[in-house]
Order: C-alpha cells, then structure tokens, then sequence
C-alpha cells in the first residue's frame, strides 16, 4: 500500500501533532498530497515541510472558510481535539461549546464542504478520529464524551449518503494514546481525583484495556491509511475500535 494514495490530496485537521502528525506522516509516505492543518501555524509548516507537503493555519472553533481548507480535498482526517476536566456541575459552559465547535461542528462543516468535490470524482474518504469515549462514557468528561459520541453519528450519517458515490466515512476510536493532549489530562485528572499523576495512569487509564500500556500514534496511523485506501472500499458507517479490550467488557 505504499503507493495506493499516490494522486490524492489529504487534509488532515490538528496534524502538526500528536495523531494527526502521525497520520500526516502515514499518508504522505503512501503518496498522498497532504495538507496539516493546525492551530499553531509553525509546528504546521515543520511538518508539512518534511512530508512535503501543505501548511495551513486554522482556528476550527472560529469561524474559517471550510471550503477554502477542503473543498478539494479527496481525503478528510478530521483529527483536531483538545480537552477539558470538571464534574457537570462546574463544567464551564464556555469550555463546552469550545470543545463541541472543534470537535463535532468542524467536522460537519469541514465534510459539508469537502463532499461535493468527493461525489464528483466518485472518489472520497472521511475518517474521523472519536475515541473509545464515543462509545463509553468516563466521568469528568462531559463536553468531550458528547462531542465525540456526536462524532460517530455524523459519521454514520455520511456514510449512508455517500456510500452510493464512492465516498466511506468511519471512526477510529483509540483508547488513551501517547500524545500531548493526554499527557495534559493526566496532569489535570491528578488535580481533580487529588492523586498522583503515576495513578492517574495505572488507576485510571489502564483500568479498563486487557492490553496494559498506551496506544503509539503511529498505530492509529496505520489504521487511518488503511481506511483511505482503496481495499477499503466496501469498509464504510464503522467504528474501528483500537481500545486493547476496554468495550469488550
């Protein structure tokens, strides 16, 4: 499959790190044009220019020009994620809508926008990184489990539509992966729990997967360009769990 991407255009939202980085990485080394969309516009560029690919400066809770970002786009990685930990009843309302605008609403608009280039060509893929709290619920999470369980509707909404013009839409849901965003909430579920940040892993993270360690970005990676590929053509509306055991139980 090294070359099976070779002609498409890829964008891949929060791909100057973490996730994103390595599926960035991942498509371009299977010939994919891959375009890192991100925040922080200089981590974007470093990595765009060792994949030879594009840059792009993005605010995805903002109100950005979804059209301009991939409205030609052959491949959607929607992988932008950021989070935040409080019990409901102290969650900021603000922090809410934050994280539902990055994480559910710029993927519907980013879709809506990429979609009609896609049905065109007869040619599109949507894959977008939930996690296994779209599909289970953790506490302190609220804004996150929501937006990620509307994630995997959304999903599953494109898929039906788009399944007749040769257009796939799926979930990649990742138990705990070795990223920035979750060495942040380790910090933050220490705060809250009033434990040490070693328990916050060992006690917390690893409680519920029969496989005892965090998720490398690169094998969410893998999974992702799989998805994009073309033997993956009949692989549409799923939630492709990577959660070592945790929703088995």
């Amino acid at each position: 499959m090294s070359e099976d991407l070779a002609g498409r255009t890829a964008v891949v939202t929060g791909g100057a790190s973490g996730i994103g980085e390595a599926c960035a990485t991942r498509l371009a080394a299977g010939g994919a044009d891959v375009v890192v969309a991100d925040i922080n516009l200089g981590a974007a560029e470093a990595v765009a220019a060792r994949l030879g690919g594009r840059a792009y400066e993005v605010d995805l809770a903002a109100d950005f020009d979804a059209a301009a970002l991939a409205g030609q786009t052959d491949i959607l990685v929607n992988c932008a994620g950021l989070q935040h930990v409080a019990p409901v009843h102290e969650f900021p309302a603000d922090k809410f809508r934050l994280l539902l605008a990055v994480m559910l609403e710029a993927p519907f608009r980013l879709a809506q926008a990429a979609l009609p280039h896609m049905y065109a060509r007869g040619f599109g893929r949507i894959v977008n990184i939930s996690s296994v709290h779209g599909l289970r619920a953790s506490p302190y999470k609220v804004a996150y489990v929501a937006a990620k369980h509307g994630l995997e509707g959304l999903s599953k909404v494109i898929a039906l539509e788009g399944g007749e013009h040769g257009v796939t839409s799926n979930t990649v849901c990742p138990a705990y992966v070795r990223t920035p965003l979750v060495e942040k909430q380790i910090a933050d579920q220490a705060r809250v729990h009033g434990i040490s940040e070693e328990s916050v892993v060992t006690d917390i993270m690893l409680t519920e997967p029969a496989i005892k360690r965090l998720i490398e970005p690169a094998e969410v990676a893998e999974l992702v360009a799989y998805l994009c590929s073309s033997p993956a053509s009949f692989a549409n509306g799923s939630s492709w769990v990577l959660d070592g055991g945790w929703s088995a139980r």
